[in-house]
């Protein structure tokens, strides 16, 4: 081969190498570039994240002091979290009943629910009243009730428990429901009338002079309501008023001014249930433990006395 030729092949093959050399450093030069984008938008992207979440954090901190605000805002000017806590949604589901149930129900007699007014469904005071009030409401009542007791006007400011409206609308599709309190006739009318507030639901009425007084203390006949036993049970804070029918109560706290009181609400699955029994004492006889333990509360001064006050 000659020398010409020899350098020719010499610089092709220079050529090649130069190119290859080239595109070597084109790609790596491309990577690298890659990378630094990679990088900055793993950056960016990280910033933006963090960003992101401050201003959700920050948004959250905002609406929980509104809502702080308006909460004050509103106890303030209406004077009651009750009532911010009645807006709430409350609703218990009923369910569609199972052809079995409808069938079961037709071949039973409606059950009686009897009612309690006093630290049961409502808790009142009057402007006579001249004892030190170890709990104090917590806003204005719900309703006054003016009546004229010895010739003297008496107003009554009723506080009602929470949920009782629509506890007393649930339940009285399920019960015949019944009022029975020891209070004075002229008074626990005129509270029935505003809690019926004109939906016939609570037509039956038993005031003070159709209970026994015995030992100083108003106990509740649930014979002169229905003879039936099998049928009939009360609602009631005071395990004195129903001492003569253990197998046919409920017991239930005393209320008076907790607005976060849910034990009506409580109660509604129960007493869906309870009206699909035969005889009712056969379910509540097996609460008789809790009838004991209030009975030797009662006598320490802890749950509320039957003997209402003499204004009522």
């Amino acid at each position: 081969m000659s020398s010409s030729a020899v350098i020719r092949v010499q610089q092709q093959q220079g050529l090649i190498n130069h190119n290859h050399h080239s595109n070597s450093t084109s790609e790596k030069h491309t990577i690298s570039m890659f990378r630094v984008f990679l990088r900055a938008f793993d950056y960016i992207y990280l910033l933006n994240t963090k960003i992101f979440f401050y201003f959700l954090l920050m948004f959250k901190r905002f609406l929980r002091f509104f809502f702080g605000v308006w909460t004050f805002i509103f106890v303030t000017l209406r004077g009651s979290k009750k009532k911010l806590i009645q807006f709430q949604s409350v609703k218990y589901y009923n369910c569609p009943l199972q052809p079995l149930s409808l069938h079961r129900l037709h071949f039973l007699p409606k059950k009686i629910l009897v009612l309690d007014l006093d630290e049961t469904l409502i808790h009142s005071h009057h402007d006579g009243l001249s004892r030190v009030a170890t709990v104090k409401p917590t806003g204005p009542p719900d309703f006054i009730v003016r009546v004229e007791i010895e010739r003297h006007p008496v107003r009554f400011f009723v506080y009602k428990r929470p949920h009782v409206d629509y506890f007393l609308e649930t339940v009285s599709q399920w019960y015949d429901l019944v009022v029975f309190t020891a209070s004075m006739e002229i008074y626990g009318a005129a509270v029935t009338e505003r809690l019926d507030n004109n939906r016939n639901i609570l037509s039956r009425r038993y005031f003070r002079q159709h209970c026994t007084l015995e030992f100083g203390a108003y106990s509740k006949d649930l014979a002169v309501v229905n003879s039936d036993l099998s049928r009939i049970f009360i609602l009631d804070n005071s395990p004195i008023a129903y001492r003569s029918y253990p197998l046919n109560a409920i017991p239930i706290k005393s209320w008076f001014f907790d607005p976060t009181d849910t034990c009506l609400l409580a109660l509604l699955p129960f007493l869906d249930a309870l009206r699909f029994c035969r005889d009712v004492r056969s379910v509540l006889g097996m609460n008789l433990h809790l009838h004991q333990n209030l009975m030797v509360t009662s006598t320490t001064g802890l749950t509320t006395q039957v003997v209402p006050s003499s204004m009522r």
